[in-house]
């Protein structure tokens, strides 16, 4: 008896003490919303307006797990992060029933079926491709789909590790992005494309120009096969960027080759480079140097712009052309941008690739340089899309960082990413098991390249690159679709519908919308 007394006397204190403990905090939060001067909604309604902010901050993850159907969150919805989950996983991505795909949306892709495809037995494959030819030292390309930039540094180090060790069991190149070239790109033994950013992290000199010696130095380098100069990314065109001193330790300043603990600035542009004989200067500058493939990434603002670029090339000969271009889209994807570049700057790859691969044919350029398409390319339908639109390569990073496990948490820029691939906590790097998601990387590029064989194989051609225009259809407003080379004419052969066709002898007169 005495003892359960005893107990009801301490639950009651501990009730007391609970209920005093919740009123202080009440009354502390009551003070502080009352006489902060920031927020009107806490000041008028004090504690109960943090409910407001509270729900608003959670809001983002509740609608991802519970409100949110298949096909409507963004950046990437739920059916396509769970493809990639499927394919990385190395499991069947085979659907019951029907599409949940809404297929009478505009803009919709719908991929023309051949009417008597060929059997089972002939199926297509990919077969690899040559970049820069001319070059002391050119890159035999295996594989279509390939991994985009992502510099070390913007994401951890266990991430680097895994994507380098995933992509040479895929088979395919990791592009370093504009952090330069670290061991841990080196440690899988993959092939590596080596971003050139307006920084020139890895290849500066003391003043921060670009060095002919650390350009050998890099190219010495059996595993890197190419130079990437990167004008812009989709995220941010005409954007530099500022990397703190507190995140430049003395492994990312040995890497870059900049001071440790001391702010770093990234020009907006590449400050030798004013126009486009300037940068066609610099790509055969850096060939000259290292002997390799060089080419340049960029946003497209206006299909104009670019034809300037291809007149100046005309006029000093196709010698003087990049072996290759990475066309990114307005859509691209990065760790923090403002939200005005993300939102509203560049074209869409849906609209840029088709009219610069227009301009690159026109031209007569098709054999020698190469397009790569980048933009929230990660399904097979949107590579298969690109191939046919006049894109050699796909390159993709978010596609592969949802093979790492990312769950678009939309933290990157925050370094608390709960799944350890753009911070660099130690307790949440800890999470990013090396071993485990190499494998996931590796499987998710294979099940991407057989799924994009198994349309070109649906669509009766032999190789995912002979996909055209005319074998992919656009749903238009009225709910019809029309094919796309009627949208984009290709000078492809076949694909100029009959009021473009040119006389044989019409020269680089026919400037197609």
């Amino acid at each position: 008896m005495g003892w359960t007394l005893w107990s009801l006397q301490m639950l009651s204190l501990s009730f007391v003490f609970i209920i005093g403990v919740v009123l202080f905090v009440a009354v502390s939060f009551f003070v502080a919303d009352r006489f902060q001067t920031k927020d009107a909604i806490r000041r008028n309604y004090p504690v109960i307006g943090r409910f407001r902010g509270w729900f608003s901050e959670l809001g983002e993850f509740f609608r991802q797990y519970f409100f949110a159907m298949d096909r409507e969150e963004l950046p990437f919805n739920r059916a396509q992060r769970e493809w990639v989950d499927h394919a990385a996983d190395g499991e069947s991505n085979m659907v019951a029933f029907g599409s949940t795909r809404n297929i009478g949306a505009v803009g919709t892709t719908i991929f023309v079926n051949a009417a008597f495809p060929p059997i089972d037995g002939q199926f297509a494959s990919t077969e690899p491709m040559v970049i820069g030819p001319e070059c002391r030292t050119p890159f035999v390309a295996r594989s279509i789909i390939n991994l985009s930039g992502m510099s070390f540094g913007a994401i951890s180090r266990p991430a680097v590790r895994a994507l380098s060790r995933g992509a040479a069991r895929a088979g395919i190149w990791m592009n370093t992005g504009e952090g330069g070239l670290s061991p841990y790109h080196l440690e899988g033994g993959c092939d590596i494309v080596f971003q050139i950013g307006t920084a020139k992290y890895g290849v500066r000199d003391e003043d921060g120009k670009l060095s002919d010696e650390k350009l050998r130095q890099v190219a010495m380098h059996e595993q890197v096969r190419m130079f990437e100069i990167k004008l812009s990314q989709g995220a941010k065109p005409g954007k530099g960027g500022i990397l703190p001193g507190a995140k430049i330790t003395p492994e990312i300043s040995a890497i870059r080759g900049i001071p440790a603990g001391r702010d770093s600035i990234s020009p907006n542009r590449h400050e030798e480079v004013d126009d486009w004989d300037d940068l066609l200067d610099l790509v055969a500058h850096v060939r000259e140097v290292t002997g390799k493939p060089v080419g340049f990434k960029c946003v497209i603002g206006s299909p104009t712009q670019f034809r300037e670029f291809f007149d100046r090339l005309a006029l000093r000969g196709e010698a003087a052309a990049p072996d290759f271009i990475t066309i990114d889209g307005g859509e691209g994807g990065t760790g923090a941008a403002p939200m005005p570049l993300i939102d509203l700057m560049g074209m869409p790859i849906r609209e840029s690739l088709p009219r610069v691969a227009n301009l690159r044919d026109e031209f007569g350029l098709k054999d020698r340089i190469r397009l790569i398409a980048s933009g929230k390319l990660v399904n097979p339908g949107d590579v298969a899309w690109a191939l046919a639109a006049g894109a050699d390569f796909v390159t993709s990073a978010r596609g592969f960082m949802f093979a790492l496990g990312c769950i678009q948490a939309l933290k990157c820029d925050r370094n608390t990413c709960p799944t350890g691939i753009t911070t660099h906590d130690p307790r949440l790097q800890k999470g990013l098991v090396v071993e485990e998601k190499e494998a996931r990387v590796a499987q998710y590029a294979s099940a991407l390249t057989h799924e994009v064989e198994v349309i070109a194989h649906s669509v009766g051609v032999s190789e995912p690159r002979q996909i055209r225009r005319r074998h992919v259809r656009i749903v238009q407003s009225d709910g019809t679709s029309i094919p796309m080379n009627e949208i984009y004419p290709s000078y492809r052969a076949g694909e100029l519908p009959p009021k473009f066709q040119r006389p044989p002898d019409a020269g680089h007169t026919l400037h197609l919308p």
